[in-house]
C-alpha cells in the first residue's frame, strides 16, 4: 500500500538534500511550494535496484548509447503508457530531460535560425535553443475555452523558423493538447519544414478527469521531424539522479542526436546508476506513479477550493502536472515582489512568473507546487491566504 502522508515526509533529509528553491535553500520555518519536485521518497524498488547493482563494486564504463535493456524498457513504457511505437535503437539515454533538450537544440539549430517558443513555458526551451544560436520568437500562449489557443500560430512562422517547442502536457499551464491542435502544429511542421522539440516529461502526471494525447498518435511517418524528450524526475521523484532520454522515429535524425550528445567520445552520456534507477522506474514502479497521481489530484482539488476563497488571486483547473499557475494581478503587486513579501512576512515561498522562469507573458502569475503532503499544503495555503488578505486590505 503506497502512502503519501505527513509521516512519510522526512524533513531532516529534505533540509539536507532538497535544493533548487526547495527545503535546503529556504530559511528555517519557510514552507517551499516551489520547484516541481516531490517531498516524498521514491519507490523502494528504485533504491533496491541501485543497492543491488552496487554490491559487486564495479562501476565500469557503460555502452556509449546506453544499456540495451534500459533502451528496451523505455520503448516498452512509451508503448504501454502512451501508445508510442518507438524503436529502442532510436532512443538515446541521457543525463536528464534538460540535457536531452540541449542535445536536440544543438543537433538541429544553427546560428541565425529562428525558434518559436510558447510564452509562458518552462525556461529550458528558450535557454537551450538560444544557446544553440537561435533567435527566439515568443508565441503568446493563452487559454481560451479550456485549451491553449493555437489559431494564430502560423503568423509566427517565417522562412527562418527551424524549431517549435511543444511542451505536452504544458508546464506551467497544466494543459493537455487535444488531437486537433497537435494535428495543426504537425501540419505547420510539414508545410514549413521546421522541427518540433516535443517535451513529454509530464505525460505520466495527467489527472484522472483529463486525457493525454501524444503527437505520435498522428503517425510515426508524419513525425519524422519530431524530436522527443522524456525523463523520470517528475513521475518517479529521482531528479538528483539525472535520468532521461531523447528519441525520434527517423534514423538519420537519431544519428544527429548522437553526434550532438558527444556520447561516442564519452564526453556526454548517462551514469550507470541513473540507468539502473531509470529501468527500475519503468519496469516496476508505475504503481507508485498512479498512486502519487491520485494523491496529487486530491491536493489539486483542495488547493483550488481554497484559492477560490482568497482575495487577489484566481486559478483555472489544470489537467496535468503537479503545479498550479494562478493569476495574482488582483493583489496590485508584480509577481516577484509578491513572492518576496510572502516569503519574508508569511513564511511561504512560491515561484514568481516573469521572464526568468516562464517568459514575459507569465508576469502577474505565480506557480505553486502540489507535490507534498496534505498537511504541508494546508499550512502553506494558510500562510498564502493570510498574506493575500493583508496585502489586499492595504489596497483599500
Amino acid at each position: 500500500m503506497v502512502r503519501f502522508t505527513q509521516d512519510t515526509v522526512d524533513y531532516k533529509t529534505l533540509k539536507e538534500r532538497a535544493y533548487n528553491l526547495r527545503w535546503a535553500e529556504v530559511p528555517e520555518g519557510v514552507i517551499p511550494l516551489t520547484a516541481a519536485d516531490s517531498d516524498f521518497p521514491c519507490a523502494p524498488e528504485i533504491v533496491d535496484a541501485i543497492v543491488e547493482y552496487s554490491k559487486k563494486g564495479y562501476f565500469s564504463y557503460t555502452p556509449k548509447l546506453g544499456f540495451p535493456e534500459f533502451r528496451q524498457s523505455i520503448s516498452n513504457a512509451l508503448k504501454r503508457r502512451k501508445g508510442e511505437e518507438i524503436d529502442p535503437d532510436l532512443i538515446l539515454p541521457l543525463d536528464s530531460a534538460a540535457r536531452a533538450m540541449s542535445v536536440i537544440a544543438r543537433a538541429f539549430i544553427q546560428p541565425g535560425d529562428e525558434a518559436v517558443v510558447c510564452d509562458p513555458v518552462d525556461f529550458l526551451f528558450k535557454t537551450t535553443m538560444e544557446a544553440a544560436g537561435a533567435k527566439i520568437v515568443l508565441f503568446p500562449t493563452k487559454i481560451v475555452d479550456g485549451r491553449i489557443d493555437f489559431s494564430d500560430l502560423e503568423s509566427y512562422i517565417t522562412p527562418k523558423t527551424k524549431m517549435f517547442g511543444l511542451c505536452n502536457p504544458h508546464n506551467p499551464l497544466g494543459m493537455c493538447y487535444p488531437r486537433e491542435d497537435l494535428d495543426h502544429i504537425l501540419s505547420l511542421s510539414e508545410k514549413y519544414g521546421f522541427y518540433i522539440m516535443n517535451d513529454e516529461i509530464w505525460s505520466d502526471i495527467v489527472y484522472y478527469d483529463a486525457e493525454f494525447t501524444s503527437i505520435y498518435a498522428l503517425g510515426n511517418e508524419r513525425n519524422s521531424r519530431t524530436l522527443s524528450v522524456f525523463g523520470f524526475s517528475k513521475s518517479f521523484s529521482i531528479a538528483g539522479l539525472r535520468s532521461g532520454c531523447a528519441y525520434c522515429t527517423d534514423p538519420e535524425n537519431f544519428e544527429k542526436l548522437v553526434e550532438a550528445s558527444e556520447v561516442m567520445s564519452t564526453v556526454g552520456g548517462i551514469a550507470s546508476l541513473s540507468q539502473v534507477a531509470g529501468q527500475a522506474c519503468l519496469d516496476k514502479c508505475y504503481y507508485w506513479v498512479d498512486a502519487f497521481r491520485a494523491h496529487i489530484q486530491q491536493n489539486r482539488d483542495y488547493a483550488l477550493e481554497r484559492i477560490a476563497a482568497m482575495p487577489g488571486i484566481t486559478c483555472y483547473k489544470p489537467q496535468a502536472t503537479f503545479v498550479l499557475f494562478p493569476d495574482v494581478t488582483g493583489t496590485g503587486m508584480n509577481s516577484e515582489a509578491l513572492t518576496i513579501r510572502l516569503e519574508d512576512e508569511f513564511k511561504v515561498r512560491i515561484v514568481p512568473g516573469g521572464d526568468k522562469f516562464f517568459g514575459p507573458g507569465s508576469e502577474g502569475h505565480v506557480r505553486i507546487c502540489l507535490a507534498t503532503s496534505h498537511e504541508i499544503l494546508e499550512e502553506g495555503l494558510n500562510r498564502l491566504e493570510a498574506g493575500l488578505k493583508k496585502i489586499c486590505s492595504e489596497k483599500q
